[in-house]
């Protein structure tokens, strides 16, 4: 019983390796059909090929078959007709059926018909050898006996003798036995008279001649067929090779031009329509090496614009300051009204300030000249200190700032400035958009990388305006009174630092429930790259409580998200290099 088990155990283990064997080259021939179209062409074209070759060789040899046989029988019958019946019914006047040797008279006959000189000339030159058969089919025989018969009765098929027995002219192709194979006949069968009553006489010509011809054309159209197909395949290969390589090359050429090298293009040979493509072609590359050139150097003159007007505004802007400063602090001497007015005064200088450093700041990001200053850091340590820096403002608002981060250190290699800022800007944002409700500040910590969730459950976001948060000075609602001020950069800047760390910075929303806003560092700033997150964003089916994110997050998928809970349909979208370049800088929601 067990070796039966074993037996069926090996044999379905053998059935697993050969299904998943086939899949497996199913999968990579699937692949290459889907890529190449030279591949389906050649394919295509040898399929209909076969199928016309196919066709074409049957009717051929249907013909040459018919043709044969015709000619076979005409040849036959002639011969019968002419030859052999005027010597056999001469032959048998003497035949007189009704004698007791009536079997050795019928056999004289045919002996005497075979050895006539004239009948042997014809056999040769008109259609080929054959064998006789004399039958009396109106002899009275005992029950059991056969009726009186020369040659080889038995190769004559039944209804061919029932037929020629009534008095019928008839041929018929049949197959016999001879010398254990398989002989194909003609057999032509016709009433012979006798001096008392008529007798039955057939001959069986054989095919063999004919049949060794078919195999010889069968064999030819087959290797002709073969043949045919192969320069077929071959040709269509040739000419779709042509006409794909220039289409090959031109991807090629996409690829380089999209991958930054603006000098490549392709090759212009002849005049033909091939040539007009490339030429076309490099004209594009033209067109789109200028336009972008252009719009590097407008990007050049803007970023500069950018931080030189940064620069020059430092030198006025510090000399207002220092008179409302001194406007500030003499406020208790002035009538109300413009005790109010120095107030916010100073108030719209501290943003002009805060919009300043941050617009520097992108100047320098735009510019390509930011660098971390890595360090050893304490990632719960950072987060704790931004959000008690961060906790009077909650306060004030009525919103709970609840943080779900380790006691013991959590270490990464990072700029701890650049880090405190992205917190402070995610925890600032959640605030200013929490209505009131609670927000979850929670830790996940994976084997190479770090991440935090900055979750509130306020307005949340509309569809499509989580891709616009990273935006800079991008506002979901302008008219929104903010606790916090902010200059509509802070999440542009924290895009771009979190990029500069190998990181990302991603956000999910829904109207009405919230939204949550996802950093995930590696521990080596530089030294390793990303893939995946330790904590999930919300799922977009079912909102969980605000302590969800306090639990313990699920497995994570290779692409970052969570198998059971990151939907980018619902709005999830990850802040990218090529987003952040148009954005960078808080988050006005």
């Amino acid at each position: 019983m067990s070796d039966r088990t074993s037996r069926g155990g090996s044999l379905r283990s053998l059935v697993v390796r050969v299904s998943e064997n086939v899949r497996r080259r199913w999968h990579w021939f699937e692949s290459i059909w889907r890529r190449s179209m030279q591949l389906r062409v050649v394919v295509s074209t040898l399929a209909l090929s076969s199928a016309v070759v196919f066709v074409l060789g049957m009717v051929l040899q249907t013909q040459i078959t018919n043709r044969m046989l015709e000619t076979k029988k005409d040849a036959a019958v002639r011969q019968v007709e002419q030859s052999l019946l005027p010597v056999l019914e001469r032959q048998l006047t003497a035949v007189d059926p009704n004698s007791e040797d009536v079997d050795e008279q019928l056999k004289g006959a045919l002996n005497g018909l075979t050895t006539s000189p004239s009948v042997q000339n014809d056999a040769e030159s008109v259609a080929g050898t054959y064998d006789p058969v004399l039958v009396d089919e109106y002899a009275v025989t005992q029950e059991g006996e056969s009726s009186p018969s020369a040659g080889p009765i038995g190769d004559v098929p039944r209804d061919l003798r029932e037929y020629v027995k009534r008095d019928r002219f008839a041929t018929q192709i049949s197959t016999v036995s001879r010398n254990h194979e398989q002989v194909t006949m003609l057999v032509i069968g016709s009433p012979a008279g006798t001096s008392t009553r008529p007798l039955q006489s057939y001959f069986l010509f054989p095919l063999s001649a004919e049949n060794r011809t078919m195999g010889v054309v069968q064999s030819t159209l087959l290797v002709g067929g073969l043949v045919l197909l192969v320069l077929l395949g071959a040709i269509t290969n040739l000419v779709t090779r042509q006409v794909v390589r220039p289409v090959r090359q031109a991807a090629r050429t996409a690829e380089r031009l999209a991958a930054g090298n603006l000098d490549e293009r392709m090759r212009v040979i002849g005049e033909d329509d091939v040539a007009l493509l490339a030429d076309s072609f490099n004209e594009m590359a033209d067109s789109l090496a200028q336009q972008i050139q252009q719009l590097e150097e407008f990007g050049q003159l803007q970023r500069r614009f950018t931080s030189d007007v940064s620069h020059e505004l430092r030198t006025p802007l510090t000399t207002v300051r220092m008179a409302a400063d001194v406007l500030h602090a003499s406020r208790d001497e002035f009538p109300a009204g413009l005790e109010r007015s120095a107030e916010l005064l100073v108030d719209e200088l501290d943003r002009f300030e805060s919009l300043l450093g941050d617009l520097l700041e992108i100047s320098r990001l735009d510019a390509g000249v930011a660098d971390l200053s890595t360090e050893s850091l304490d990632v719960p340590e950072v987060v704790r200190r931004s959000v008690d820096a961060l906790r009077p403002i909650a306060e004030t608002s009525g919103v709970e700032l609840r943080v779900d981060v380790p006691d013991e250190e959590v270490t990464i290699f990072a700029d701890a400035r650049r880090v405190e800022r992205i917190v402070r800007n995610l925890v600032a944002n959640a605030v200013d958009h929490a209505e009131g409700q609670p927000v979850d500040v929670a830790f996940g910590e994976g084997e190479n990388e770090v991440a935090v969730t900055v979750r509130d459950y306020g307005v949340g976001l509309q569809p499509g305006e989580a891709e616009l948060v990273f935006t800079r000075f991008w506002r979901a609602d302008p008219s929104r009174d903010r606790q916090t001020g902010g200059t509509g950069l802070g999440l542009s800047i924290a895009s771009e630092d979190a990029r500069l760390h190998g990181g990302w910075l991603d956000a999910w929303g829904e109207p009405g429930r919230g939204s949550c806003f996802r950093l995930t560092l590696p521990k080596y700033s530089g030294e390793q790259e990303v893939t995946e997150s330790p904590l999930p964003l919300p799922s977009a089916r079912s909102i969980a409580a605000p302590e969800a994110l306090l639990a313990a997050p699920p497995e994570t998928s290779e692409s970052g998200y969570s198998e059971t809970g990151d939907d980018p349909s619902a709005g999830t979208v990850r802040s990218s290099p090529e987003r952040s370049e148009d954005g960078d800088g808080e988050e006005e929601r």
